[in-house]
């Protein structure tokens, strides 16, 4: 994982301190892949960490043998140093596939595997097109009842729709969709206050509790009771804690990733009418969209955890052992080694792989849903309203809270002439 230069430590080079805000996301990943392939960051509460910033190396670390994501490795857990409500815990200690490895990440995932089925996510595409075209309706309702035509397209369509969906595929009831979105939004933020995020966890788990205490008690055909009846050939299955942590994982992961995926590719497309054009006069397709997004403004940017079981030479740095690293989806995706020296250019037609679902055993199992919905999503969109587009300047956009998110708060636009079609 080296590149042949002499390694250097921890304190050879002062660390990033990362903005909680999520400001200047991008800038600050040419900063960083500038000072090298590992990078040593500051999070939250001050708590040393290590960034990995360029393509390869990405791909190297994350399939090393010597890299693990059971926060038993987590040094500074173990020893209890993290501040009080330290907002990125819930990253390192939720039970699941996430925080797993070896044999008990493998059982994990086919547990998994055996209920989140390619068939159970096929049986899907009628409700996201069904969804879809509700949510256009909505979308264009708001427009209009703004005085200035004016609707925010994350609130009004790339939230409701894989929030609808994901709670469709789990079973969870309408009446939690919003407040499970909001304690999301809380986990996920990088700024939430230390008070609010025990606080936040709690809830969370206690509505998965009831969810899964009424699918055991009235199994459906949804994920939750696949997953409350999935079984080894040997008998086993994922205890109540794996439950809850999968569903927690499987409700964040499954909407706040495809919600950014969405926003982020209407805004890329807003401003690259050129790419549209494409598009439009079928030099390129809608699924080619989306690749180009997830590379060149990925819906998660600094993703945690990941602890190295020793002292771990990448590029030209020494990672400690047992330092938390968050590997930047974000910032890999526009790494000029691997793409190029256009690299910070929007592409339809590039064609270039990415890793923005990951690399090797834990690669998203999700691909597949979040690919078909921003497909169904965007094509849908912009053939009833092509002409929409942003309402205010893009450099006006403020991001979402969260170094590990990637997207705006907001997304105003204006849907055009034809928005009433």
């Amino acid at each position: 994982m080296t590149d042949g230069r002499c390694p250097v430590s921890h304190a050879d080079l002062a660390p990033h301190r990362l903005d909680p805000t999520g400001a200047r996301q991008h800038a600050v990943n040419e900063e960083l892949r500038a000072r090298g392939a590992a990078v040593p960051v500051l999070l939250p509460g001050d708590v040393p960490g290590y960034a990995i910033t360029r393509h390869e190396e990405l791909k190297d670390f994350v399939t090393h043998p010597d890299v693990a994501k059971n926060a038993c490795h987590f040094a500074a857990l173990q020893r209890d140093e993290l501040p009080p409500g330290w907002p990125m815990r819930t990253f390192a200690t939720v039970r699941g596939m996430i925080t797993a490895d070896g044999e008990d990440h493998k059982r994990l995932r086919s547990l998994v595997t055996r209920a989140f089925t390619p068939r159970r996510v096929e049986a899907l595409r009628p409700v996201v097109h069904e969804l879809t075209g509700t949510l256009l309706d909505r979308l264009a309702g708001a427009a209009t009842a703004d005085p200035d035509g004016v609707a925010d397209l994350r609130r009004h369509f790339a939230l409701p729709l894989p929030m609808s969906v994901i709670c469709r595929l789990l079973g969870v009831d309408d009446q939690h969709q919003d407040r499970l979105h909001e304690l999301s939004n809380e986990i996920v933020s990088t700024h939430t206050a230390p008070e609010r995020v025990p606080d936040a966890n709690r809830e969370m788990v206690a509505i998965l509790g009831q969810v899964a205490a009424a699918r055991a008690k009235d199994p459906g055909d949804d994920l939750t009771s696949a997953l409350i009846a999935a079984r080894e050939e040997d008998g086993d299955r994922l205890a109540e804690e794996e439950l809850i942590g999968t569903l927690m994982l499987t409700i964040i992961a499954g909407h706040e990733t495809t919600l950014n995926l969405i926003t982020n590719a209407v805004r890329a497309l807003c401003n690259h009418r050129d790419q549209l054009d494409l598009v439009r006069s079928g030099a390129a397709t809608w699924g080619d969209v989306v690749e180009e997004t997830l590379r060149y403004d990925g819906p998660v940017s600094y993703f945690p955890f990941r602890y190295p079981t020793r002292d771990l030479p990448v590029g030209d740095r020494v990672i400690p052992k047992g330092v938390p690293v968050l590997v930047s989806y974000t910032a890999a995706g526009r790494d000029e080694r691997a793409y190029g020296p256009d690299a910070g250019r929007f592409d339809v037609t590039r064609g270039a792989r990415h890793l923005s679902f990951g690399h090797g055993a834990h690669f998203c199992l999700g691909a597949p849903l979040a690919r078909m919905e921003a497909v169904i999503a965007l094509e849908a969109l912009f053939t009833r309203f092509p002409d929409l587009d942003l309402a205010v300047p893009d450099e006006e956009l403020v991001p979402h809270p969260s170094f590990v998110g990637n997207s705006p708060q907001r997304l105003p636009i204006r849907l055009g002439a034809a928005h009433s079609a």
